[in-house]
């Protein structure tokens, strides 16, 4: 089993940036692939970040290119989300999720945490 507790959302400005933190426990070796995602009302769940342990080489969505940045600290079993350039497109409930296969359904998600751009 994992747990994921996600943390840092909160109300910004556009233009502005947060950090998000997932932190992980337990079965360690299950968050082999940790992502972000985010879902907004009335919208479908979206990948924003995803990295491979395997490589370190982060996957991003094209709506976030160049303004998001995912880091994991192993040593901390905590993923990051680095969020800059915030807009208002942005506001959503962001969770992470964990998985020990890449390329499969994620089987372990946090609670979330809201993040909101106002304009």
């Amino acid at each position: 089993q994992v747990q994921l507790m996600e943390s840092g959302g909160g109300s910004v400005q556009a233009g502005g940036s947060l950090r998000l933190s997932c932190a992980a426990s337990g079965y360690m070796h299950s968050t082999h692939c940790m992502g972000w995602f985010r879902q907004a009302p009335g919208k479908e769940r979206e990948m924003v970040a995803r990295v491979d342990a395997s490589h370190d080489i982060p996957v991003y969505a094209d709506s976030v290119k160049g303004r998001f940045t995912i880091t994991r600290d192993y040593a901390k079993n905590t993923l990051y989300l680095q969020m800059n350039i915030l807009k208002p497109e942005d506001t959503a409930m962001y969770s992470c999720a964990a998985n020990p296969f890449c390329g499969a359904e994620y089987q372990y998600w946090g609670q979330g945490t809201q993040v909101t751009v106002s304009s």
